[in-house]
């Protein structure tokens, strides 16, 4: 991976905020050209590499007007994205922008709309990266926000409306970190993708993340080979406890240059890690090509399922069908939360999304079940039933409605009930025993053809490189809507 150019000693006394000098930082060396001249639009876009894929860029300037938007610089903004259209290519923005510029008036405010107009229009066909690194406030906000991806540096701020005007309209007093930055946007809002150290780190992030969806690559049978390595070591032995899963999402996938081009790291790049956080999403390689991989985290609310997550998860799976990136699927879940608060939170709907983004997905796409998955989780997480391409288990794995102890508890409630006192539990083993054999276990899962394949979990990787390899390589046609 090419590491970004450095920041010469001439470029030092340029103000941080110059638009040429955030572009030059984010292309490949020797790299841009710009797509108009430098003007006090308060937008400057241009073309060039990264990491070698053509892609152009647009970064708001936050030396004119805070980088307020009016009619000449939304203009280039959507010369940019349809430049990008044109060439089929991805599209950076680079946001430091106030929003539309007050002395421009409704002008400006319309200029602003074509701009989420022209963002929609590539919603799907190309991918739109943001990173925010100052303001994006007011008609700014709504920007990122259409993008596919949103990378926030320290010092972004994402807001609607800022605290002054909070105040005075609500009584609520609030500081621009807390209203709008990194970490509101990245744990409570969902607003972010990925949270960034640093502004140059944000780039490469950015960067990293070109070279997904343009350099996605192809599965190579003998990295995989190579990199098999027995994935259930790294969980606990007792099936009752939890762990995290991201030890075992990193260990699947391939191995990755950092931003200092020596160190090794993980290939994954997680989206939203704070929100949400009962279920992990993110992209990766598995053999030399892109994948996307969602998991459900015992670590947090057991692995359990909530209107959140399932958000979360189906606008993920839109996203990677929207550019053809193949889906890898690990479940360990034990149902949806229950209870009157995800009632009222929109369980139901929320929740149908994830079975819609799955049923209409159509990239290849693979579950693999590592202990458990109960329930409507079971169809949720792209069961056979909504079309997966295929469905590996690890030996002793459950496929059922819920868990054998407590659906007996259920069906025989009255029989463990009149038990006497010290043969209750022993009555309620063996009847737990013989209801998985007829309704759970995996055994009974793959009978019906739920599951294609019981596989050894120190072969998980070639295995499921091989799925994906063999499936038609195929692209969903839809828009990346933010569900």
């Amino acid at each position: 991976m090419t590491t970004m150019a450095p920041i010469t000693q001439q470029e030092e006394s340029i103000d941080p905020r110059d638009p040429l000098l955030r572009l030059t930082n984010f292309f490949d060396e020797a790299s841009m050209s710009l797509l108009h001249p430098r003007d006090k639009s308060g937008v400057q876009a241009a073309v060039g590499r990264v990491n070698g894929v053509r892609t152009v860029a647009y970064c708001t300037d936050g030396t004119v007007m805070g980088g307020a938007m009016g009619v000449v610089g939304c203009k280039h903004i959507v010369n940019s994205i349809d430049t990008a259209i044109a060439e089929q290519a991805p599209v950076v923005g680079i946001w430091h922008s106030g929003g539309a510029r007050l002395a421009e008036g409704v002008e400006a405010l319309h200029a602003v709309g074509e701009v989420f107009e022209a963002m929609v229009r590539a919603s799907g066909y190309i991918p739109q990266i943001s990173i925010v690194v100052g303001f994006a406030a007011g008609g700014a906000a709504y920007g990122p926000a259409l993008t596919d991806v949103v990378i926030m540096a320290p010092a972004g701020r994402v807001f609607v409306t800022g605290p002054d005007v909070v105040k005075s309209v609500t009584g609520e007093v609030v500081d621009m970190e807390s209203l709008g930055g990194p970490l509101t946007h990245g744990k409570k809002s969902g607003v972010s993708h990925i949270t960034a150290d640093s502004e140059a780190d944000a780039y490469w992030r950015g960067r990293r993340l070109i070279g997904t969806f343009g350099q996605q690559g192809h599965f190579s049978r003998q990295k995989a080979e190579a990199g098999d390595t027995d994935l259930r070591a790294l969980m606990p032995e007792s099936n009752r406890r939890a762990y995290d899963v991201h030890p075992i999402v990193r260990a699947l996938l391939d191995r990755d240059v950092a931003a200092d081009g020596e160190t090794e790291i993980s290939s994954f790049e997680e989206l939203q890690a704070k929100w949400a956080p009962n279920i992990t999403i993110g992209f990766g390689r598995l053999s030399g090509r892109s994948v996307g991989v969602i998991a459900n985290n015992p670590l947090r609310m057991g692995g359990c399922l909530n209107s959140e997550s399932a958000e979360k998860a189906a606008r993920f799976v839109r996203l990677c069908d929207a550019f053809g990136v193949p889906l890898i699927v690990m479940t360990d879940v034990p149902g949806y939360l229950p209870g009157v608060g995800q009632e009222w939170d929109g369980v139901v709907r929320r929740g149908a999304k994830l079975l819609h983004a799955f049923a209409e997905c159509s990239v290849p796409r693979v579950t693999l079940v590592t202990r458990k998955i109960y329930g409507g989780a079971y169809i949720a997480m792209n069961s056979r039933a909504l079309g997966a391409t295929a469905v590996f288990a690890w030996p002793g794995s459950e496929v059922a409605v819920m868990g054998a102890k407590a659906a007996v508890g259920i069906l025989h409630k009255k029989a463990l009930a009149a038990a006497p006192d010290d043969e209750r539990e022993a009555l309620h083993e063996r009847l737990a025993v013989e209801h998985e054999a007829i309704a759970g276990g995996v055994g009974r899962a793959q009978s019906i053809g739920v599951v294609d394949e019981i596989i050894d979990p120190a072969k998980t990787r070639s295995i499921i490189a091989q799925a994906l390899a063999s499936a038609p390589a195929r692209r969903g046609r839809h828009k990346n809507i933010p569900l």
